[in-house]
């Protein structure tokens, strides 16, 4: 899912983390990382089960149609390697070099055992987590994105394909909808692609970085079940100046500008987005919101959830599972009285 490797996939934070506090937090990641690579400490020591002191149900859970979803997702780009890595070259292979299969096994149990019940994936990554759903008798559940086009039949097709895997939910890939809508893509062709997927008894949404997805989807009134849409605070010390933001801006790259976006920046306009979403009355999963490791997620988790989101999707390492759940839950508390209703 992607229109280049390095634009679609999430940035370990630690790997890129902000000043300050975050910058020493990322220093120890990445030693925790690097260490764990080299030892080959990557592989897990044992089949016991996991062991957490948050206690079962904790992690308070929403619902996408009929699909109960955990308020914190895991994403999948860390198990593909594809990471917004800015100036560091070496993140998507220290990436995969980490999480291998039983890494990735170890990953998945410990974050159901601490309440988080789906993954976000690409379908070109799912290999392990198809393999550890078929060797498991709690499985997790799976938000997949899709490209989709105009032919009906491919597009069929290949929902189908999905839903055969085990797809829990599916949704249209946020770069692939950017660059349709960006060249004037005609809306039709994603009110099709949520009928299609409507039709397999599946949740259906769409997801991009560009406000202009959900306003369009909401002007022609699409069929929508949940819209996955960028959401982080633009105070960081590597945002884009305001005046140099430009829509679409983050799909391609800016070397010769400094000023420009240069793979920093996914959400141009929070403000307005979390203004337009109140509007909305369909489940909103943010994602993005540590602005690919810029932003600490104890800040970036109760930020999207007070702003509005009804889900937050984060890329995380097994030694950041339990800390991010703990973080979501003391930012799903801060949330209470919060301006747009839950719709989920």
């Amino acid at each position: 899912m992607r229109e280049t490797t390095d634009r679609r996939c999430f940035l370990a934070r630690g790997i890129l983390g902000a000043a300050g506090a975050g910058a020493a937090l990322s220093s120890i990641e990445e030693q925790t990382l690097l260490a764990a690579t080299a030892s080959g400490d990557a592989q897990p020591a044992s089949t016991a089960k996991p062991k957490t002191n948050i206690p079962p149900g904790s992690l308070p859970c929403g619902r996408i149609g009929k699909v109960a979803v955990s308020r914190l997702i895991i994403g999948g780009n860390l198990i593909g390697g594809w990471a917004h890595s800015r100036d560091l070259m070496y993140a998507s292979k220290l990436f995969t070099s980490y999480n291998t299969e039983a890494k990735v096994f170890e990953t998945l149990e410990l974050a159901q055992a601490c309440g988080i019940n789906t993954i976000q994936i690409d379908p070109r990554a799912w290999g392990a987590v198809l393999k550890y759903n078929r060797h498991r008798a709690s499985k997790i559940q799976t938000m997949a994105c899709i490209p989709f086009m105009a032919d009906k039949r491919e597009m069929q097709d290949r929902i189908r394909r999905r839903v055969d895997e085990g797809a829990t939910m599916l949704y249209s890939h946020g770069g692939v909808t950017d660059g349709f809508m960006r060249d004037g893509g005609k809306i039709e062709v994603i009110g099709q692609m949520l009928d299609l997927i409507k039709a397999e008894g599946l949740p259906a949404g769409v997801g991009g970085h560009s406000l202009n997805m959900p306003m369009a989807c909401e002007k022609h009134k699409l069929n929508v079940d949940f819209y996955v849409k960028t959401f982080h605070s633009d105070r960081y010390w590597s945002a884009t100046p305001k005046r140099r933001r430009i829509e679409y801006d983050w799909m391609q790259g800016h070397a010769e500008d400094h000023d420009a976006n240069n793979d920093n920046m996914w959400c141009n306009n929070p403000e307005e987005t979390a203004a337009f979403m109140e509007t909305v009355t369909k489940p909103w999963v943010a994602f993005k919101v540590m602005a690919a490791g810029a932003i600490p997620p104890r800040w970036a988790f109760p930020h999207a959830f007070r702003s509005g989101a009804d889900f937050v999707l984060a890329g995380m390492f097994d030694f950041q599972v339990e800390s991010d759940v703990k973080l979501a839950i003391e930012g799903l508390e801060k949330a209470r009285g919060r301006k747009r209703p839950w719709r989920g």
